[in-house]
């Protein structure tokens, strides 16, 4: 009789194990996957004054979309994972690289509103909540306790609504010059650049160092030949560049589509929408459902596809169409 009650006790056991073994596969899943792109205009819509239309307001979109975007980042499904320490959320690092793409893309963003978006000149006060915003952005990502990363994230989202609030009721300003779209291009031009170079090592390469090109006079440590540099993002890392690299463009994209809409007279001025829009498209192509439940990674010319080769070809169009519309900025 102990036998069976022993017997019937282990078998109630694994069935439950089982159960939360499947509930805990069915909310990773759930929770894996990217959120939607969301409209610029309809979010900075919700976020300004009533009766404020924030296409009119220059700087409410991309600021209302930065707010957006970091609540998206903290309320979608399964919350913010980066930070947590309880199953399923802590084995899913791919999404905790996402939302690490994203947070970077949030940062450059909101140092650029601060130092050169907010204000006239250099010698300019900074504004006092973009001041107080953008330190919260640069909180470490992945606090849990004491306080939380999303806590601080939050008191930021809050300082970038009091900021946009007093630019819809014209107490807070925002210069809308070509050089200050310039300078955060070049802010997201070098995290596409690196980015691609790390989706290519997926498959190892070697390059020449190009520290002293263009620079007769400088001198390396090592006076020998023209040193070559091999790197190759180790295979348990992949996925994790790969999903990097998909939040950084979900991010950018949500950004350039409201810089498009700010800096509309300097781009019109310019003739440069049409080299926004393409960017927008390439980065849009990164966006793509990923059909397989591992980031593969052949070989670039083997018999299956390599996923991280793909999508640095996307943002190395995107970048090289970035580093034109820059050139065509910085012209008179």
């Amino acid at each position: 009789m102990a036998n069976i009650l022993f017997s019937g006790r282990w078998k109630a056991a694994a069935i439950i194990v089982l159960i939360l073994l499947l509930i805990g596969f069915g909310l990773s899943v759930y929770w894996n996957r990217s959120p939607d792109l969301f409209n610029v205009v309809k979010a900075a819509q919700q976020r300004v004054p009533d009766g404020v239309d924030p296409t009119k307001v220059p700087g409410s979109v991309m600021t209302a979309t930065l707010a957006q975007a970091v609540e998206v980042l903290l309320n979608k499904p399964g919350g913010y994972l980066s930070n947590d320490i309880t199953p399923p959320s802590i084995l899913m690092d791919d999404m905790a690289n996402w939302e690490f793409g994203v947070v970077m893309q949030v940062r450059d963003l909101a140092r650029s509103l601060r130092n050169d978006m907010s204000r006239s000149r250099s010698q300019s006060a900074e504004d006092k909540d973009l001041a107080i915003a953008e330190p919260q952005f640069s909180f470490p990502n992945d606090k849990w306790i004491f306080p939380d990363t999303e806590g601080e994230y939050k008191k930021g989202v809050k300082a970038v609504d009091r900021y946009l609030d007093r630019l819809a009721n014209g107490d807070a300003q925002f210069f809308a010059r070509a050089d200050n779209l310039k300078e955060w291009l070049a802010l997201v031009s070098r995290r596409l650049g690196s980015l691609s170079q790390r989706l290519s090592a997926s498959v190892g390469e070697h390059t020449f160092d190009e520290g002293t090109a263009g620079a007769p006079s400088s001198r390396h440590a090592d006076e020998g030949s023209q040193q070559q540099i091999y790197s190759k993002t180790p295979w348990l890392h992949v996925d994790d560049v790969f999903y990097e690299a998909r939040g950084s463009a979900w991010a950018i994209i949500e950004f350039l589509r409201a810089a498009r809409i700010d800096f509309r007279d300097i781009l019109q001025d310019k003739n440069a929408q049409v080299y926004l829009r393409q960017i927008v498209r390439e980065l849009e192509y990164s966006q793509r459902t990923v059909w397989s439940p591992v980031v593969l990674n052949g070989s670039g010319f083997g018999f299956t596809a390599n996923y991280s080769l793909i999508l640095a070809s996307y943002l190395a169009r995107a970048n090289a169409a970035l580093l034109e519309l820059q050139k065509l900025l910085a012209e008179g």
